[in-house]
């Protein structure tokens, strides 16, 4: 099945509503429950929304997510010392990835299907197998794909995003000798991803693609926060973009 990222620019102007409107919903709803239960204004982060894009193409249900941050919230809200605060998504993360596999496995339970490929639910954190996504084999199987996308995507891009690759390029052949632990290594992509993501919005490709984009979003832009409709419309642009210019995601929350 295509996800709706596929089905978002089809002919059928109805299908582009429903779509952009479920694309939209699915964002919104999580940052919206999070900050309201979280009791402070706080915007979540690059990372962050990396995350719910990896649930989204994961068809992990918005159900399913809600759920397991009002779970969380609610036990952080019955301990009197509140020694640790909610800073971030990922304190959600465990909880949500627990009742993902409990509603996958009710399902195979309820029709006796097998569990769809690429579903599979990450069980804890320091879980084998399934949990250690940042494996060193892991990781250094992503960094070579991604280097070679790049490589690939340099040698059809010009002008600013041409120098970009090659900046991006260097680092990351730096980056898969240097031994960083993931959390360095992470903090280190993540400035790559901007580096790409600055000389994206700069290109022909961006210009051409805004009015679309800007058509498609029309019908929201009153029901949206200023700054949620300008995250949602640059989150479409760039992965519009991305998949255009074949350049992946580098984040190790792409893996």
């Amino acid at each position: 099945m295509e996800s709706p990222a596929e089905f978002l620019y089809s002919p059928l102007s109805t299908l582009h509503s429903l779509l952009t409107l479920n694309y939209y919903n699915y964002f919104t709803e999580i940052e919206e429950t999070f900050i309201r239960r979280r009791g402070k204004n706080l915007l979540l982060s690059p990372l962050d929304w990396a995350l719910i894009e990896s649930w989204q193409e994961r068809e992990v249900p918005l159900h399913i997510v809600l759920r397991g941050i009002e779970k969380v919230f609610d036990l952080v809200d019955q301990q009197p010392a509140r020694k640790r605060s909610v800073k971030s998504l990922f304190y959600c993360k465990e909880e949500i990835e627990a009742q993902f596999s409990e509603w996958l496995e009710s399902r195979v339970g309820a029709n006796g299907a097998a569990e769809p490929a690429g579903t599979e639910a990450i069980d804890g954190e320091d879980a084998p197998a399934k949990g250690e996504l940042f494996s060193a084999p892991a990781i250094d199987a992503h960094l070579r794909s991604a280097g070679d996308a790049l490589r690939s995507a340099h040698g059809r891009a010009a002008g600013e995003l041409a120098e970009a690759l090659e900046r991006v390029l260097a680092r990351l052949t730096e980056l898969e000798n240097a031994g960083l632990v993931p959390e360095k290594l992470e903090d280190a992509l993540e400035k790559l991803d901007a580096l790409l993501d600055e000389s994206l919005l700069q290109t022909d490709a961006a210009a051409r693609l805004k009015p679309e984009i800007e058509k498609h979003l029309a019908g929201y832009r009153a029901k949206m926060e200023k700054d949620v409709f300008a995250r949602t419309f640059d989150l479409m642009l760039l992965k519009r973009l991305r998949e255009q210019a074949e350049i992946p995601r580098l984040s190790l929350f792409y893996l």
